[in-house]
């Protein structure tokens, strides 16, 4: 089958970086596995972490790729529910090989169907930044999705045009928050803007004397989606007593939890959508019910797709531009390939 793999860890400007490989196709699913055909994929910023941090060299080539919509082609005996030819989207296993394969093994608690009224390459747009929104919001912090508990509620956003950030909009607008979002380029602002966002401010810029331009002078929650250590701080400081933070990106030093976190009793809470895969989780399912719950708000029209650009099919030279885009810090929502040469 076609592939494209990673045998060294190179710049991205290299040509060898990622290169189009063929490998034999995997072994018939087992247990609760999918096989999958892959018709579709985008890609997130682990893919380029995990391309920079590879040490020696893969043999054979690592498969990356975390977002994917295709077809079922095979299932395990022990798959319950789906079939061959569903239609379905997943963000899959960080330990195991990835999409960026025309077929590929995933364990059905981690997969979907597909909403109905998105084509594979609107729906691959979203299974990752859905679930680390999702989980992040409405399983770590302690808001719900549906209800009017939120109501009156500030939800700030730090990193609103990117992909993660670009579904918190949409989910927190939906939980009934005033979203606040950050960006810097007036095209990003627009673009959380036409998401939900019903402000938008520049991270660039001190973020305190904006939000009380606006009448907000502190926030209920906040996720920082872009730099932990630059916002720690000033984060502890815009909080509501018992408010909360969010956090995806490992911070590059220590951080102190003391005052202001502990003297309002913020809570502080990580998320890393592979943990229940990786772990093996006794709920794992969650996830298959997350995005089946998503892929009804897309097609009921509450939630929209987040893709910015197609790059044309999936090989290694549109792998390249993607990564190299992401790398560049300037991409909007998400970057997808759609089919094989």
């Amino acid at each position: 089958m076609k592939a494209v793999g990673l045998s060294h860890s190179l710049p991205i400007e290299d040509p060898r970086a990622l290169e189009d490989v063929e490998l034999p196709p995997p072994a018939a699913p087992q247990g609760q596995d999918l096989l999958v055909g892959v018709q579709a994929v985008s890609v997130n910023p682990v893919d380029t972490k995990l391309r920079r941090s590879g040490k020696g060299e893969h043999t054979p080539p690592r498969i990356l790729g975390f977002d994917t919509a295709g077809t079922v082609l095979a299932v395990g005996p022990e798959v319950t529910a789906f079939e061959v030819g569903d239609e379905v989207y997943y963000a899959g296993d960080v330990t195991r090989p990835g999409c960026n394969a025309q077929m590929h093994l995933v364990d059905e608690r981690l997969v979907a169907r597909k909403p109905s009224t998105l084509d594979f390459a609107e729906a691959a747009a979203l299974p990752l930044t859905t679930l680390t929104a999702w989980e992040l919001l409405f399983q770590r912090m302690p808001y719900q999705l549906d209800g009017r508990r939120n109501s009156g509620r500030t939800l700030l956003v730090i990193g609103g045009a990117g992909g993660v950030g670009s579904m918190a909009i949409q989910l927190g607008r939906h939980a009934g928050f005033t979203v606040v979002a950050t960006a810097s380029r007036e095209e990003s602002r627009a673009w959380c803007r036409q998401l939900g966002a019903a402000h938008v401010i520049d991270h660039r810029q001190p973020l305190a004397p904006q939000l009380q331009a606006l009448g907000i002078d502190q926030v209920d929650a906040a996720l920082n989606l872009a730099d932990t250590d630059r916002y720690w701080q000033v984060l502890g400081e815009l909080l509501a007593p018992q408010g909360h933070v969010g956090l995806i990106v490992e911070p590059a030093g220590e951080l102190r939890i003391g005052d202001p976190y502990k003297a309002k009793c913020i809570g502080i809470h990580w998320e890393f959508m592979f943990a229940r895969a990786r772990f093996r989780t006794a709920d794992m399912i969650e996830q298959h019910r997350i995005l089946t719950r998503a892929a009804s708000l897309i097609d009921a029209g509450e939630l929209r797709t987040t893709v910015s650009a197609r790059l044309g099919p999936i090989n290694a030279a549109n792998l390249r531009q993607a990564h190299r885009l992401l790398e560049s810090g300037s991409t909007l929502g998400k970057l997808v390939l759609e089919g094989w040469d």
